[in-house]
């Protein structure tokens, strides 16, 4: 009685609203430092020397780090208290924001962005959890909605944000207007969010932590680091044996473990196989689309920082209008999950093909837009799809869990997407390369323009870019087009295998009869 007397008293807290506005304003912060780096990049190539492996580094460190951190943040912030978490999430994130702002080297910005991630993992895995304490009833799908639509827009808006800083400010601007954002957040969870907490949560799996991080970074290693070294080098062959064996190490902890970071058992389940699937091919596909559309329009057609966000800004209108007006929400019951997935994934798909086959040199900006438009409405439908798919397939008691998985998947696949889009574009630009650059400069478009004596020279090295990037774009295409095939079928033969389960228990002599 005291629990259930307790529960609508926080649930229906009257700073309810204005609680929900600041945890949004911690996920938003977070999910655009997953993009707005992208638009920086040339500015890094030039002011640090960076080449495109340590671009990729900028980025995987932060989504690598979180990813691997998510369920274990999850687990310590439901034992020792959520709001605890925020807030020291919201300091870290903050000293390594102003960190990265001022990096003298690529090695020091690399660095501060892993210490970014550490703060997001703690930020990601309590905004759901504190929303899920504060809202009740029918008001919580709505703040769940809100939420989401603050999520799309966190992860399209980042070129948006960063178009318009770097068009006035250096590329440090990027991470240092994360600093009064976590200050004024860090003020208002102190003072606005209820404490809560759960005495009796599972112990921290710092073991899965560690394997499960260890076995992602050498992996994505070993991909980035192929094409420059070669596949079959020590330096590559290494990390990527490593990298396996962490990760088949942490998948025997945790069927072994009393207190799990993943229970194993969710992997029997065919709904979760198939949310997973999709999951990890539409996170590929988002961010390794939005590494190499800033390149596209950048490096390839020409446009400054602020032209390029601006001309992205379609794609994350597109996600924001759709969530806000509940489009994906309304499609769900009319196609189910297999059914709204599946068309999520091929509009992206399409999209993505859009963009590498008209949206190039000589097609103008009409083919980039359309495919833009295309990208927008295919993660409006498969993400809200996806996420109902994956905490359908848990059981309520372990919504935390559910949560921590899918920010996982995110993660990883966006980090995965990045690294094996940028390896391919990396590949392709230094076999297209003219030979009298040498092989010193296929790590950089801007090194080999630098080593290129002539505009002719210059020229086909922008088009051996341009074609890498076109390259890279289909295969990422082909890849969330398969994906949401798989996850597609994959979900829709659970639901067959559910329906007839609920058959049978509804009349077991005829299931019976009939079998």
């Amino acid at each position: 009685m005291t629990q259930s007397a307790a529960a609508p008293a926080v649930a229906r807290n009257p700073r309810r609203w204005v609680i929900l506005g600041v945890i949004c304003l911690a996920q938003l912060v977070v999910l655009l430092d997953n993009t707005i780096l992208n638009l920086a990049i040339p500015s890094l190539t030039e002011d640090l020397g960076a080449s495109t492996a340590d671009i990729q580094w900028m980025i995987n460190a932060y989504a690598l780090v979180q990813s691997g951190l998510l369920l274990t943040a999850g687990s310590l912030s439901d034992r020792y208290g959520r709001k605890r978490a925020l807030i020291t999430g919201l300091v870290l994130f903050g000293l390594g924001s102003l960190a990265a702002a001022f990096s003298q080297s690529s090695g020091q910005l690399i660095a501060a962005r892993a210490g970014m991630g550490i703060g997001g993992a703690l930020l990601m895995t309590t905004t759901l959890a504190v929303i899920m304490q504060v809202f009740e009833g029918d008001e919580l799908p709505k703040a769940i909605g809100l939420w989401g639509a603050v999520s799309s827009l966190g992860f399209a808006g980042g070129p948006l944000l960063g178009g318009v800083l770097l068009a006035h400010y250096w590329w440090g601007s990027i991470f240092l207007i994360n600093v009064p954002v976590a200050v004024i957040g860090g003020l208002a969870v102190a003072r606005l969010v209820p404490e809560t907490k759960n005495p009796l949560g599972k112990r921290p799996d710092l073991v899965g932590a560690v394997l499960s991080t260890i076995g992602m970074v050498g992996v994505v290693y070993a991909i980035i680091s192929g094409p420059e070294h070669g596949w079959t080098s020590v330096g590559v062959l290494v990390p990527a044996v490593v990298g396996l064996l962490a990760l088949t190490g942490f998948v025997r902890w945790e069927l072994h473990v009393p207190f799990p970071m993943l229970d194993m058992g969710f992997f029997r389940n065919r709904r979760f196989n198939g949310a997973v699937a999709g999951g990890i091919l539409v996170a590929f596909g988002m961010a390794g689309s939005l590494f190499l559309l800033t390149q596209h329009l950048q490096l390839v057609l020409g446009y400054s920082p602020l032209a390029a966000g601006l001309r992205m800004a379609p794609l994350a209108l597109t996600i924001v209008a759709l969530n806000l007006l509940g489009v994906g929400a309304k499609v769900l019951p009319k196609l189910g999950s297999a059914g709204t997935i599946a068309a999520g994934m091929t509009l992206l798909a399409g999209g993505l093909g859009a963009v590498a086959t008209v949206g190039g040199r000589g097609h103008g900006y009409g083919g980039m837009l359309i495919g833009l438009l295309l990208m927008g409405c295919g993660i409006a439908l498969a993400m809200p799809a996806m996420a109902n798919a994956i905490m359908g397939a848990i059981p309520p008691e372990k919504a935390g869990v559910g949560a921590g998985v899918q920010g996982t998947i995110t993660e990883f696949g966006g980090g995965l997407g990045v690294a094996v889009l940028g390896a391919v574009l990396n590949s392709r630009f230094a076999a297209l390369l003219p030979a009298a650059l040498g092989a010193g400069t296929a790590g950089s478009l801007h090194e080999a323009l630098a080593a290129a004596p002539t505009a002719e020279l210059q020229a086909r090295v922008r088009d051996a870019f341009a074609d890498g990037v076109s390259a890279s774009q289909l295969i990422g295409a082909a890849a969330v087009l398969a994906g949401g095939l798989v996850a597609g079928l994959l979900l829709h033969r659970a639901a067959l295998a559910e329906a007839a389960a609920q058959d049978a228990d509804n009349g077991r002599e005829p299931a019976a009869a009939s079998a």
